[in-house]
């Protein structure tokens, strides 16, 4: 009886403030904002959960815009996170459905906090800027190296997405980097022969990984894009720079992959007599690691609300999510979340309008719902808990063998 009381008590909560939440969505929806600038997400996210009894911190983990939201029990239990992200997509806004994805979080853990000094504990919301990459972007890796996920039990969020409601999938590593060549400017008709041309060594370097490309295992990909070849066809340029994405099924096979990087840029940097330099442009974003006994018990509490949810889509695997980073050190799910029963694609207008939709508004109720409900299994069945994290290091353990 005592465990239904909490559950009734969960959803009487969500049911009461989900008006709130929603009208939250729709203000940051209209409010979009890219990597280290989500001032008015973060604010607005952060003194919502300060009035719902949270303490809570901005400007953590080196990230302006972030925030982490907490409340303790006097009593003593798991620490469980509601990962929440809330950045759009520069020059479209939020066509990833972030908006949504924040306030989800917050509402499941502003639930959860109603039976938590009961149960024993500790909520926290993590607000976590730049998912979608960008300047200072994929903020989870910040929070994992600065130790915020040290004392943390579970991981717990929710993506909105198109068509049925899924399983957490599985994701590709992620290094963003930026490839640089510095040379000597000269006139190009004039006098050619005094100058170095960086764009020569950008050429050969676009070249030479589209060489790399035919000897690389099949689940890895690079793609870039060349963002400043020189500023005048009369004029040798002396700066030229590319910006490249390095995706990986596994952190081990990015570690293999680098320095062959790392040779293509140095070698075309001899070549042309130029200084070449290869760094990452923001945190690299790590393999997602799904826990199935985690996801099995948030597939329980979905099916209890009355929905059905599926095995992850064959291409759900073929994108990355900074996601992975905390997946690498706790137990996480991110399952994806029906904003549009139809088959849209990610990051397109049609995704966007889905973002503010009534459905998409509809899903802030029901993922807080599955997910402060799930969070109170793992506080009610230490058991439970257990099995998922014996799981999670052993899967750990063993992706260095993929």
């Amino acid at each position: 009886m005592k465990h239904m009381n909490e559950r009734q008590k969960i959803l009487e909560t969500i049911a009461a403030k989900k008006g709130v939440y929603q009208q939250i969505a729709l203000d940051i929806f209209h409010r979009p904002e890219v990597s280290n600038h989500e001032f008015f997400a973060c604010k607005t996210l952060s003194t919502q959960l300060a009035k719902e009894g949270f303490l809570v911190r901005t400007d953590v983990a080196g990230h302006r815009t972030g925030f982490v939201a907490s409340y303790k029990s006097a009593r003593p239990g798991p620490v469980l996170v509601f990962l929440a992200e809330y950045d759009a997509l520069a020059g479209l806004g939020h066509g990833c459905g972030h908006n949504l994805f924040g306030v989800t979080s917050a509402l499941a853990a502003v639930a959860l906090k109603q039976v938590v000094d009961e149960t024993g504990g500790e909520v926290r919301v993590y607000g976590t800027p730049g998912e979608e990459g960008g300047e200072n972007g994929s903020a989870k890796g910040s929070f994992v190296r600065e130790g915020f996920l040290r004392d943390v039990d579970a991981a717990l969020c929710v993506h909105p997405g198109s068509g049925p409601d899924r399983l957490t999938g599985p994701s590709l590593v992620c290094a963003p980097i930026d490839i640089e060549f510095f040379g000597k400017a000269a006139h190009a008709s004039g006098n050619p022969e005094e100058g170095i041309n960086v764009l020569d060594a950008l050429i050969l370097t676009y070249n030479g990984i589209s060489a790399l490309r035919q000897h690389l295992k099949k689940d890895i990909q690079i793609h870039g894009i060349v963002v400043n070849g020189g500023d005048a066809p009369n004029t040798v340029p002396d700066y030229a720079s590319a910006k490249f994405y390095l995706r990986s099924r596994t952190v081990p096979q990015m570690e293999e992959l680098w320095p062959k990087m790392e040779h293509i840029v140095e070698g075309a940097a001899l070549m042309t007599g130029t200084k070449g330099r290869m760094q990452p442009c923001q945190n690299r974003v790590e393999n997602m690691l799904p826990t199935p006994s985690f996801d099995e018990i948030y597939r329980q509490e979905m099916e209890k609300l009355g929905v059905e949810v599926t095995a992850p889509d064959a291409r759900d695997g073929l994108g990355s999510t900074d996601c992975g980073n905390i997946s690498q050190v706790v137990p996480t799910i991110q399952p994806s979340i029906c904003i549009c029963k139809e088959k849209v694609p990610g990051h397109s207008e049609a995704f966007k309008a889905a973002s503010c939709s009534q459905e998409g508004l509809d899903s802030v109720p029901r993922g807080a719902s599955a997910l402060a409900l799930t969070a109170l299994r793992l506080l009610l069945e230490p058991d439970t808990l257990h099995v998922i994290q014996e799981e999670h290091a052993r899967i750990v353990s063993e992706q260095q063998f993929l």
